[in-house]
């Protein structure tokens, strides 16, 4: 009898809990899952669109033929079951200002869609002395022409001021037209259906020739300069405490309408040199600076190892670090990739960096790891993929980053999805340099929910210079990578060089039996 009771009392216990069902709360948070925006493509685009999942931005480079206020979608993905407020492959987007696109699984992630589109614009006359100023923003022209100059009558020698192939001028200017700018110009420039009103204005100068900047890095020096567009423009250069001037080489020189530069090479670091722009027996005021001095790359020979448990470090133990590898996240599931080789180049002693690209698993479960060392430090590992620390403080500017290599390139059998294609062509090994403007070490993450990989063609690169090569070799071979900069007179703040024995290494695609081997890196500073 006391078991029926017992029985009779859960019953009505149940019952009375499925009764009062609508009075229990369920104080369990929901998840918080980051939703992104996986891939995007806009028609016209100029370079992939830049996706930060950090910050949640996406960044489009457009064509300038693109009509930044109807932008259309080719593709839009983004994370499985979110819900999206827009559908970006129907219809068009004005993207003349940022667009913000939300997604939405248990919370809310506003993204927001923006786009850059340089659109290239010239106009010059005859005669005119150094560049035009052209104010986007103000609509306006400005040309500098000499005192004596006839404004009633100035030849036009180029003239471009919208998008290229789509662009109308009312009045009609083109090359070899001859203009009024006595008083201000107005001129019509139509695109896309839209007018915009510029105003050229013409004044004159009395100084024919002018020094504009002066840009001193270690061992050369770049000189920019303005004066008439049809003389013979050119520049000078002397020393501290001589009196000699030295007329930079015509091949140094290069210049476009009245705007004129120079590189002048071979120069000592730390010493002062005065410059001056010249046109004709006409000098320019001058300007002296300083050069640079230079930096050694340290540990570029990678003679100083020592290991960690299964980690090969490339500096000395105890010393101070420059370089570091992929190999704490290699080593997680077995030994180092990166390790140093008694193998150097011919008629050379001691040891170089041999990194190996290898599967990292247990019965076929793991990843590709590719071999790489570069100017950094690895953070840390999140699950098998990694997160590191990219560059080293520097300041002064090489304009070359030698060394010695050699590759044994494999046929491509390991891909993520993304690089399936891949599979079965020869793998590619990848060297290059990079003078950035971070203010701190630029994080690497190679986990796809929220993978931030280096990008050349960002603005805070400004200088880079690369090799790769995806055939084999018998022996080293030197190597030279010269540098492009992008701005002269931007100090740099970091430097980034990585080698890495897959050039996909960041998407685990490459091929199990690749190898490269480096040594000697070194910097120059002169060209």
């Amino acid at each position: 009898m006391k078991r029926k009771l017992q029985n009779i009392s859960i019953c009505f216990a149940a019952a009375a809990a499925l009764a009062a069902g609508g009075c229990i709360h369920n104080d369990l948070p929901y998840p918080k899952i980051p939703q992104n925006i996986l891939a995007i493509v806009a028609k016209g685009e100029l370079s992939p669109a830049k996706i930060d999942s950090t910050d949640y931005t996406v960044k489009l480079v457009l064509d300038e033929e693109v009509d930044i206020q109807a932008v259309q979608f080719t593709q839009f993905t983004y994370s499985p079951g979110a819900k999206c407020n827009k559908n970006l492959l129907e219809g068009s987007w004005d993207l003349s200002v940022p667009m913000t696109v939300e997604l939405t699984l248990y919370q809310s992630y506003q993204w927001m869609i923006s786009a850059e589109q340089d659109i290239e614009r010239y106009f010059t006359v005859a005669g005119q002395i150094g560049e035009t100023v052209i104010d986007a923003v103000g609509r306006r022209i400005i040309v500098n022409v000499p005192e004596k100059a006839d404004l009633s009558k100035l030849e036009v020698t180029s003239i471009k001021l919208g998008p290229r192939n789509i662009t109308s001028l009312v009045p009609e200017c083109k090359e070899g037209t001859v203009i009024n700018l006595s008083s201000p110009m107005k001129i019509d420039v139509n695109a896309w259906g839209r007018t915009e009103d510029w105003t050229i204005y013409a004044q004159r100068t009395e100084q024919v020739v002018t020094t504009s900047s002066v840009d001193p890095w270690s061992m050369v020096v770049w000189a920019y300069g303005e004066g008439p567009a049809d003389a013979t423009n050119y520049f000078e250069y002397c020393e501290d405490g001589s009196s000699t001037w030295t007329r930079v080489p015509d091949a140094d020189t290069t210049g476009k309408d009245g705007a004129f530069s120079c590189c002048i090479k071979h120069l000592k670091p730390l010493t002062k040199y005065t410059v001056r722009a010249c046109s004709g027996d006409n000098k320019g005021n001058e300007i002296t600076v300083t050069t640079q001095a230079t930096e050694v790359l340290p540990d570029g020979d990678f003679e100083q190892w020592w290991k960690n448990g299964r980690i090969w470090c490339p500096w000395a133990e105890g010393g101070t670090q420059f370089w570091d590898t992929g190999n704490t996240g290699a080593a997680t599931l077995g030994e180092s990739n990166v390790q140093p080789s008694d193998y150097v180049p011919a008629g050379l002693t001691g040891q170089s960096a041999e990194l190996k690209t290898e599967f990292k698993g247990i019965a076929g479960i793991g990843k590709l790891a590719a071999g790489s060392i570069y100017t950094g430090s690895y953070k840390k590992t999140d699950g098998t993929n990694g997160i590191l620390d990219f560059g080293r403080p520097w300041t002064v500017r090489p304009t070359k980053l030698r060394g010695y290599y050699q590759y044994t390139s494999g046929e491509i059998n390991y891909s993520n999805k993304e690089m399936e294609y891949l599979k079965g062509r020869p793998d590619t090994c990848s060297i290059y340099i990079a003078m950035t403007d971070w203010t701190a070490p630029y994080e690497i993450r190679t986990n796809p929910n929220n993978r931030q990989l280096f990008d050349k063609n960002a603005s805070y690169v400004i200088g880079y210079g690369q090799l790769e090569r995806g055939t084999s070799m018998d022996s080293y071979e030197e190597f030279e990578i010269k540098l492009e900069y992008r701005s002269t007179s931007i100090i740099p703040t970091y430097i980034m060089i990585t080698c890495a024995s897959s050039k996909y290494g960041d998407y685990f695609t490459g091929s199990s039996s690749s190898v490269l081997y480096v040594d000697q890196l070194s910097l120059d500073y002169d060209y």
